[in-house]
């Protein structure tokens, strides 16, 4: 059982120390064999195995109180109740150290595996950062263009805005023209009417002077 315990902790440090030190592929292999060992039935076997050792430390730690409270109360201990003791004593340190030695690895191999996720995360997002930088390039040039279209297009409405006064200018003066135009005509027109009248009434007074210059004829 000893040995056998010596031969499991010897290769979980060998495991330990390839998932510690990278030589070579050596570290990606562990990380693989990991990874298939946890697959499928693996982890319920390993489960059984700790429980397993679990159960034989827990008797082994009994049988270590059993011999000293055996031997304090003898007051000393046999020589077969001490080899008993050390043997008990190496058998549960071993068993010990193999289940710590064991979480430590599966923990090593957890964070391993979230490590290599976290780099292709990282990968995927290089490249997306890449993507979104080129389209940044990309849209700071549109916006480039844009901006330079829209100072055109400004530099054209002031243009047309100016022409647009000018035009205004010319309305308001034709405008004004017309009015004054308007007036006077009013005005020609009042004078004719006046002259129209005042020639009916110079008619008239023609006439009666006619009457009357044919009247003083007649008598």
């Amino acid at each position: 059982m000893i040995q056998l315990l010596f031969l499991v902790l010897f290769a979980e440090g060998v495991v330990a120390f390839l998932l510690l030190v990278k030589i070579g592929l050596l570290r990606e292999f562990v990380i693989k064999s990991l990874d298939q060992l946890k697959m499928g039935k693996g982890p319920a076997t390993v489960k059984t195995i700790a429980a397993t050792m679990s159960v034989i430390l827990l008797s082994s730690l009994m049988n270590i109180v059993k011999i000293q409270n055996k031997g304090a109360k003898l007051g000393t201990m046999s020589p077969m109740d001490q080899v008993l003791w050390r043997t008990q004593l190496l058998e549960a340190s071993l068993i010990g150290f193999t289940l710590f030695l064991g979480f430590i690895i599966d923990r090593m191999h957890h964070y391993f595996q979230k490590l290599i996720g976290l780099r292709e995360n990282i990968g995927s997002s290089k490249e997306e950062v890449e993507r979104l930088q080129k389209e940044k390039t990309e849209l700071a040039q549109k916006e480039e263009k844009c901006s330079k279209q829209i100072k055109e297009l400004r530099e054209e409405i002031s243009i047309l805005s100016e022409n647009l006064k000018k035009v205004k200018q010319e309305s308001e003066e034709k405008d004004k023209r017309i009015e004054t135009a308007d007036a006077h005509v009013t005005s020609l027109q009042k004078q004719a009417a006046d002259l129209l009248l005042e020639y009916d009434r110079l008619l008239e007074d023609n006439q009666n002077l006619q009457n009357q210059t044919l009247g003083g004829y007649k008598k």
